[in-house]
């Protein structure tokens, strides 16, 4: 069996603001602003190195100064770029996000036009070394029809996550227009499940999505933790008491510490019990990755 994780997605750089005063609308708040490598695919792919795997990074960087900060950094923490693309005269992938004093976000915005390189022919060119991978991660950065394009034709188990409310459909339009119309796991939040599902609970949003082809399904709940279902299990576990320093990224850390748990043939839905520890850390970190993720596992 493939010793290496294949995640597909963005790469942006990050801009992030941490207040340390109220929010004021339309008004000057003192706080502080660092800037670093992000991304949704990018975070899980870090937070994997950090546990200890080789994961191949499939993505599209600017060929401006972020995109060669950020291929550098990638490099830096042992991510496989052989799969990657560097696009000279497009600009990188730019994410914006301010932060209130407690650590929730306030709001965001994502310059993400660069991730339309990654095509249904894009990853048809570099499919045969997707499907070497143990398991393949892909967000939903990318198009619905590159979501199609790996339903159909990626032989590994493929995981999805859904990023966020406006992008969350596309991976249930995937689904539909798909021939194999299968996905092994699929991880969103609540607001996210009741977009795509119109169903208000936890428990309807999985049992619809599960109809769809969806094998594995993990909603996750704020301080409420995390629901899972296959159809025939279901089952809610509570999160880590913890002290909130930073909410950014520990969606990305639960993934990959699902991910995680199954290669190590972990069963469901216990998975999302690692994928809760690694949330764990990532909340407690000022950085978007906590560099000492594996620690917490």
């Amino acid at each position: 069996m493939s010793e290496f994780i294949t995640v597909i997605g963005g790469v942006n750089m990050d801009i992030s603001a941490a207040l340390t005063a109220p929010f004021v609308p339309a008004d000057s708040v003192p706080g502080q602003v660092t800037l670093g490598c992000g991304g949704v695919a990018r975070n899980i792919a870090h937070n994997l190195r950090l546990m200890g795997h080789e994961v191949k990074f499939v993505s599209a960087f600017g060929g401006e100064t972020f995109g060669e900060m950020c291929w550098r950094e990638c490099q830096a923490i042992g991510l496989d770029l052989s799969l990657s693309e560097r696009c000279e005269g497009m600009r990188n992938g730019l994410y914006l996000c301010v932060n209130d004093q407690t650590g929730d976000m306030i709001a965001a915005v994502a310059d993400t036009d660069i991730i339309d390189r990654i095509s249904p022919d894009f990853l048809k060119a570099r499919i045969q070394d997707i499907n070497a991978s143990a398991i393949v991660i892909a967000d939903t950065n990318i198009s619905t029809e590159s979501l199609q394009y790996l339903i159909d034709h990626c032989t590994a188990p493929l995981v999805v996550d859904t990023v966020s409310t406006a992008k969350a459909p596309r991976v249930t339009k995937a689904l539909q227009q798909s021939s194999a119309q299968r996905l092994h796991t699929l991880k969103l939040n609540l607001i996210e499940a009741q977009a795509i599902t119109r169903c208000n609970s936890a428990k309807d949003a999985a049992d619809h999505l599960t109809a769809m082809g969806v094998e594995n399904v993990y909603i996750t709940l704020g301080a409420d933790g995390v629901y899972c279902s296959n159809g025939t299990s279901h089952q809610q576990f509570r999160p880590i008491p913890t002290r909130v320093i930073n909410t950014t990224g520990a969606g990305d850390a639960f993934i990959a510490g699902v991910a995680h748990a199954q290669l190590q043939g972990t069963p469901f839905p216990e998975c999302a019990q690692t994928g809760l520890k690694a949330a764990h850390a990532a909340l407690l970190s000022l950085q978007t990755v906590n560099p000492d993720i594996k620690q917490y596992l």
